[in-house]
């Protein structure tokens, strides 16, 4: 609801493409910067405390915006430190947050699926806040969805002070020197091809594709002709197939084939963007969005999913770090990019440009896929996930069938 509130009221103060996309640049940029550092402290501190920290100062930051709209005071500048404020705070928050989740399921075993749900609920919220932000924008403006949204956050606190979990026993000793820690951290991430590459396309993704949705003011207005009302219904069809796509994903019982969707959730968002950006008609575009919320919600929560099975209990922060890095921190570079080029070309053809590189990079991941389940197998295969002698690993220690002593009855049966 915030964000759909946020975005309309940028472009009621402004009517300016650029100006969404400097906002979204100064709550988005401090994960980029910020974010890497951030998983040290994960890696080290209790990351149950780290939450309830955070969400204290992004409750903080949600009175002081209701309060500025409903007194009339706002003015843009309060929007940009504001968006950059908890953007600092969400640097921290992510990665904490990410991390945290494997703690509160306990393991690895339905890590898959607590993912999934996670995106769930998040999705379903998305679904639903956008139209009721529309509703209460065009009804009462945007101060009414800024204090629903601070009021939010005590039910937040209250469930995350009631729970109690273990910390976990492995991180890196105080003697350790943060930058020790960091750089121990970028390096693991360097050395393993499925993590190095999960992360560089996800950031090519949040650059070129992801940064769409600080146009949809522009899109809702002047495209299709419609008002907050529309910008809801827009929002709300991704969040429809964005909560399909997580539901989707948490109905799986096995990590196992999550590296070939990811190419396809890809391949769906990158041609949605582009039957977006030439549609005209709002049902069309509707239905292009849901697929839109789909093929990001199967990318993002499937490379999630894959990164917390693959990588080492101690270097989880610092990977999640970089995970919100590459997702949320080349954003802001996107966010600006995209207002900038939309200035000057039109938002339909930034848009258009954007599902052209998805489907590019779409498909020189999976040209590349092979060679990343020769890396992939054998860690799934340490943690159980598949069986041994499914990775072709011991193929050389099984004795060799004579064929030649078969029949030809057995001959049929070994070859069907």
């Amino acid at each position: 609801m915030q964000q759909v509130g946020l975005g309309w009221l940028v472009y009621r103060l402004t009517h300016s493409a650029l100006m969404l996309g400097l906002v979204a640049f100064a709550s988005q940029i401090p994960s980029l910067v910020v974010a890497p550092l951030t998983g040290v402290w994960v890696d080290r501190w209790s990351r149950h405390r780290i939450v309830i920290g955070t969400q204290i100062l992004s409750m903080f930051q949600a009175v002081t915006l209701a309060v500025l709209v409903l007194t009339g005071a706002i003015r843009i500048w309060h929007v940009l430190a504001l968006s950059a404020f908890l953007g600092l705070v969400n640097a921290v928050d992510i990665p904490a947050r990410q991390a945290f989740l494997v703690e509160m399921v306990g393991g690895r075993e339905h890590l898959a699926n607590a993912i999934a749900l996670n995106s769930s609920t998040f999705n379903a919220a998305r679904l639903v806040g956008p139209s009721i932000a529309g509703f209460l924008i065009a009804r009462f403006g945007e101060g009414a969805v800024f204090v629903l949204n601070a009021a939010s956050y005590v039910a937040v606190l209250l469930a995350l002070w009631a729970m109690k979990v273990p910390r976990p026993p492995a991180s890196p000793g105080p003697e350790t020197s943060a930058w020790r820690t960091l750089t121990e951290g970028i390096r693991y991430v360097a050395a393993s091809a499925p993590i190095r590459t999960i992360l560089l396309l996800l950031s090519f993704v949040s650059l070129v594709g992801v940064p769409f949705t600080v146009l949809m003011p522009v899109f809702a207005a002047e495209v299709l002709h419609g008002g907050p009302h529309t910008l809801g219904l827009l929002m709300g069809a991704m969040g429809v197939g964005a909560l399909a796509g997580a539901l989707s994903l948490a109905a799986r019982k096995t990590v196992r084939g999550l590296g070939r969707l990811i190419g396809v959730g890809i391949a769906v968002f990158g041609a949605s963007l582009v039957g977006f950006a030439l549609s005209r008609s709002v049902p069309l575009s509707l239905f292009f969005l849901l697929l839109c919320g789909f093929g990001m919600m199967v990318h993002t929560a499937s490379s999630n999913t894959i990164l917390q099975t693959i990588v080492e209990d101690d270097k989880r922060g610092r990977v999640m770090s970089l995970y919100a890095a590459a997702f949320m921190g080349t954003l802001p570079l996107g966010s600006v990019f995209a207002g900038t080029l939309a200035g000057r070309i039109g938002a339909t053809r930034t848009v258009l440009l954007g599902g052209l590189g998805c489907l590019a990079a779409a498909g020189v991941f999976a040209l590349n896929l092979p060679a990343l389940r020769t890396h992939i197998r054998p860690i799934y295969v340490r943690l159980g996930i598949i069986p041994e002698l499914a990775t072709g690993l011991q193929v050389a220690t099984e004795p060799a069938v004579p064929v030649r002593h078969t029949s030809h009855a057995d001959k049929e049966i070994i070859q069907s």
